[in-house]
């Protein structure tokens, strides 16, 4: 299914990224690079493993820190604000991991609970279960309330992930490889979940991949990060209408009949 285009607010991103550069000793992962996010769209920012693409979303949630560049996030530049800024930001940015990250101890219901009964003081016990309900209908598995995630297959596990993340009602939402390891049907319902997210939510996302039919559906622009900089930024038809011999192999790999 075609992804359609959303119309952000291009006047105002809710990511403004300028210079960014990160290394790693002798090894320079992003070498100056630039980014705007608006609100209401989904940006993948396409690249081989190893390019930078994971440490890019790690630097925009503060877990990692900028060696160069300005890192604006809702406003707020992520390396001149306190501890406690940056734990009141992140709380407004949703970090979909490509683990899932769940407590495997932990039933589906009180996965979901545990961010709200740590950063909600005085949530009630009507107001947990609502929003416990709600987002597991948004991801449509709440008949898995009371599962462990042993129980559950590789999509459920990710669906899961994701509705753990948006129990805070974030503004921006981070994905990184949300189709990692997955089979190419579960692989759609994930993309079609993104979409709904975007929709429903009103979220503005960041989706790191490598995956191009991940990348199609869901992306109102996409970004592709190559040898440490973006190199072509655009609609996915716009992004490949080149002979480039670092981009063409990308497309030929996941689409060459």
């Amino acid at each position: 299914m075609e992804k359609k285009i959303v119309k952000g607010d291009h006047t105002n991103p809710v990511i403004s990224i300028r210079g960014l550069k990160k290394s790693f000793e002798d090894y320079h992962v992003l070498r100056g690079i630039d980014l705007d996010l608006y609100q209401g769209e989904n940006l993948v920012v396409l690249g081989r493993s190893g390019t930078g693409k994971s440490v890019l979303i790690k630097i925009i949630s503060g877990l990692l820190p900028p060696d160069e560049g300005d890192v604006e996030v809702l406003g707020q530049n992520i390396a001149h604000i306190s501890d406690y800024e940056l734990q009141a930001l992140r709380i407004r940015i949703g970090f979909s991991f490509q683990n899932s990250a769940l407590y495997d101890s932990m039933t589906v219901r009180k996965n979901l609970e545990f961010p709200l009964v740590r950063n909600r003081r005085g949530i009630t016990r009507k107001e947990i279960d609502a929003n416990v309900e709600e987002v597991l209908d948004a991801v449509g598995l709440s008949q898995t309330i009371n599962q462990m995630p042993s129980e559950l297959s590789g999509g459920q596990r990710k669906r899961i992930g994701i509705a753990r993340t948006l129990i805070l009602n974030p503004e921006i939402m981070l994905y990184d490889e949300p189709t990692a390891g997955l089979d190419p049907i579960t692989c759609i319902e994930i993309n079609d979940l993104i979409n709904e997210v975007q929709t429903r939510f009103n979220t503005s996302s960041i989706i790191i991949t490598h995956d191009l039919t991940c990348a199609k559906q869901t992306g109102d622009r996409i970004s592709m990060l190559l040898d440490g900089q973006f190199q072509r930024t655009g609609t996915f038809d716009e992004v490949f209408a080149t002979t480039d011999d670092r981009v063409k192999p990308f497309y030929d790999y996941n689409f060459i009949q």
